[in-house]
């Protein structure tokens, strides 16, 4: 009776008290009432206003979310266990195993979802703050974690030398990429179609800036590597205990467009920007044949290895990461197409037609050796492989959840998907364990952790090697799956 009233008193009239209301929303989205008797005779028809809010229809996409848990997941696995497995991990030089594929795939699923947060742009000017806000804030997170200051789980001291610390890094990369492909997002709104035909390039055609932007990264970057003049350079090596500690190498290039690991423009630029103090001080070149006869595996230095092995160098450096651009730009084709092609075939039509084109270029590129596949450089040939896979693996993420409705599977996957930010800084960078570690009886070395790891794992399995990777699996990837459904069933997400 009180709901009567209220919506009665809405439309500006008393509700009759034996009344009863049926409302009907019209072609308008507007609420018509129609007023009844006890009787059912019918007195009049009005517009009444309903004052229960709607629920917000979800936008979220469950395959995006999904893929993005596997990627998540995948960084674990290969971190935690790439040291007893290092097949899976980072190539040391040209090629592309497991844990290469989990940067492009975080640019490309960035990609993806600022089509979607770029949909529609009310005000260009707070669009532009929101996406730089956004960008300070993984900036921040970027230095705090991977810039030396955290020394997690290992580790439980904190601070860093500001002579060494790390300017790059992980989010840090994608902060780049997000800040850029954003910006062209918001300021081609006005260009930007309603509609677009359902021709092959016409998608292309459409976002033709978005394009225009990825030729000028991809220039910039090709020109720089291939043109680029690499003089000789030094560098001071530290590492206390080791016989040359301290010693003074000097590695002789004195060349223009090589793309070997002492020689290469990537690495002089970042030299030159940054200064070869506040590179990353373990590349995986060391496990190069140069450098080991235990290649592709860690192995002892070789007598005669050149003076780089043992130099730093920066995986996330800033010409690398200008090329990284171009998989968000690979990564927004696949959102631009998600929102203006609503069938399920034409969709997949799109994407999977570019992610084998894509997959095979890159292919195609490194066998014939024309520009290698190499996640250190971030060349071309590894910007379409990587895009490739990712628009393949996006494809059946979305048969398989989409098209068919096979969601319980991989529940678990959209859980840490929804919670990356969490499960990337807790768990990934190791800050969770390096909390729990913190409680330890006797040394250090004599924590939770550690203990479940010896005695659930390894010495159950009698094997460093399985029982490192089942830890991995059940210890962690597993309780990460755990933890995110129960912050999701609370509705608890971290977000930047």
């Amino acid at each position: 009776m009180e709901k009567k009233q209220e919506i009665a008193a809405s439309a500006g009239e008393k509700a009759p008290e034996q009344h009863a209301i049926d409302v009907v929303p019209d072609q308008h989205g507007d609420a018509k009432g129609t007023v009844v008797d006890a009787g059912g005779d019918v007195e009049k028809e009005r517009l009444v206003v309903v004052e229960e809010p709607q629920k917000k229809k979800s936008t979220r996409v469950a395959a995006l979310d999904a893929f993005r848990g596997l990627t998540i997941v995948v960084m674990i696995l290969v971190d935690d266990a790439g040291g007893v497995y290092e097949r899976i991990d980072h190539s040391p030089w040209d090629g592309c195993t497991l844990a290469d594929f989990v940067m492009p795939f975080f640019l490309f699923i960035v990609g993806v979802a600022i089509a979607f947060a770029m949909k529609r742009v009310p005000k260009k000017r707070e669009a532009v703050k929101k996406v730089s806000v956004r960008t300070l804030k993984m900036l921040f997170w970027g230095i705090l974690l991977q810039g030396g200051y955290s020394h997690a789980p290992d580790d439980l001291a904190y601070g860093v030398d500001m002579k060494v610390i790390r300017w790059c890094g992980i989010l840090q990369r994608i902060a780049l990429v997000y800040f850029v492909v954003a910006l062209i997002e918001v300021f081609t709104i006005k260009v930007r179609p309603n509609t677009v035909q359902s021709g092959p390039y016409a998608i292309f055609s459409a976002y033709r800036w978005q394009w225009l932007g990825g030729f000028i990264v991809l220039v910039i970057y090709m020109v720089t590597v291939y043109s680029a003049y690499v003089p000789d350079w030094s560098y001071v090596y530290h590492l206390e205990g080791d016989i040359d500690d301290g010693k003074l190498f000097t590695v002789q290039c004195d060349v223009r467009g090589h793309v070997d690991p002492a020689c290469n423009a990537v690495g002089y630029v970042d030299r030159m920007v940054w200064g070869i103090n506040h590179l990353y001080t373990q590349p995986v070149w060391i496990r190069t044949k140069e450098c080991t006869f235990s290649s592709p595996e860690m192995g002892k230095l070789r007598d005669d290895a050149p003076a780089w092995c043992r130099a730093p160098f920066e995986p996330e450096g800033l010409l690398s990461s200008i090329a990284s651009i171009l998989s968000g730009i690979i990564g927004i084709h696949y959102g631009h197409v998600l929102i203006h092609f609503k069938t399920h075939k034409e969709r997949l039509k799109h994407w999977l037609s570019m992610g084998f084109s894509l997959l095979l270029l890159g292919i195609l590129l490194h066998f014939t050796k024309a520009i290698p596949i190499n996640k250190q450089l971030y060349s071309l040939s590894y910007v379409c492989f990587t895009g490739g896979a990712a628009g393949i693996i996006l494809s059946a993420f979305y048969i398989l959840i989409d098209v068919w409705g096979l969601r319980i599977p991989f529940l678990f996957l959209e859980w840490i998907g929804m919670n990356a930010m969490l499960v990337f800084v807790l768990g990934a960078q190791g800050i969770l364990a390096g909390f729990v570690n913190g409680w330890y009886y006797g040394s250090e070395d004599n924590n939770l952790v550690n203990w479940i790891q010896q005695h659930v794992f390894i010495n159950v399995w009698h094997s460093v090697r399985l029982g490192s990777l089942l830890y991995v699996i059940f210890g962690e990837i597993l309780f990460w799956g755990v933890v995110s459904g129960i912050l999701h069933k609370f509705g608890i997400y971290w977000k930047l």
